[in-house]
């Protein structure tokens, strides 16, 4: 019985995160094969999820979206509200000082994923959507999650990663990846040159808590030819902005 209990939860968690910013909306049919479970078994959970308010269904399409409830969810979690109001200032100066798109990533288990951005005023910039996932090895905010992860945890996550190549200059050895996240933790900040895509670069540093636990990574993005111009100069801003938002969560 406590284990139909528990596949009955798994099952819901994994409705409710099937909602993404790419994905707002589903129907029940395409909800049930995107996830492998029955039309029967998807029909049930997301009734019982609106019933709820965790969900609503449209009326002009029948399709489901997050209820108004996930808002309050979110809403009354204490670390994520004290990171935006953290990381917001320091942000903004951020991208007034480089002129270039700027994050906010949090980690997941081997993915980056962005809870604040503000976009470049160029014309050509870097483009992430907000609650993006993207692979942790390959991007500057998640070298430097994982490089300011603990041990434990980071050797974990290293074990058994079959490190996907995202462009010819991805890190694909977890050799090399561990070395490197060494020197991240060295220099205090992460770099990625056409990693995760080719002609995109960006720089991240970590964002620590009072307890001096890093629980995020701010990082600056856009065109490798146009960051060139001064490299050195953004990755002394992003540190900077970094270490003021960690000022802001009490860290000394």
């Amino acid at each position: 019985m406590a284990n139909n209990r528990l596949s009955s939860v798994r099952t819901a968690v994994q409705v409710l995160k099937a909602f993404t910013s790419s994905t707002p909306s589903w129907g029940v049919t395409e909800l049930s094969n995107h996830l492998g479970i029955s039309k029967s078994t998807t029909h049930r959970v997301l009734s019982t999820l609106t019933d709820e308010g965790l969900l609503e269904q449209l009326p002009q399409t029948s399709q489901y979206r997050l209820g108004l409830v996930m808002f309050d969810l979110v809403a009354a979690v204490p670390s994520q509200r004290g990171l935006h109001e953290a990381v917001l200032q320091p942000l903004s100066d951020l991208r007034a000082a480089t002129g270039e798109t700027v994050q906010v990533g949090v980690l997941d288990e081997r993915h980056v994923i962005y809870v604040e951005r503000l976009d470049s005023p160029n014309t050509l910039r870097f483009f992430t959507e907000l609650g993006r996932r993207n692979h942790a090895h390959c991007t500057a905010s998640g070298k430097v999650l994982l490089a300011f992860s603990s041990s434990t945890k980071r050797k974990r996550l290293l074990d058994g990663w079959d490190l996907i190549p995202k462009t010819e200059f991805t890190i694909v050895s977890t050799s090399e990846l561990s070395a490197g996240l060494t020197a991240v933790r060295r220099q205090g900040f992460a770099e990625n040159r056409h990693e995760s895509e080719v002609g995109v670069g960006s720089m991240a540093a970590p964002i620590r808590d009072a307890r001096g636990v890093t629980i995020a990574s701010m990082s600056v993005a856009g065109p490798v030819e146009r960051m060139d111009r001064n490299w050195s100069g953004m990755s002394e801003a992003v540190r900077k902005m970094a270490t003021v938002a960690s000022k802001r969560l009490g860290h000394k």
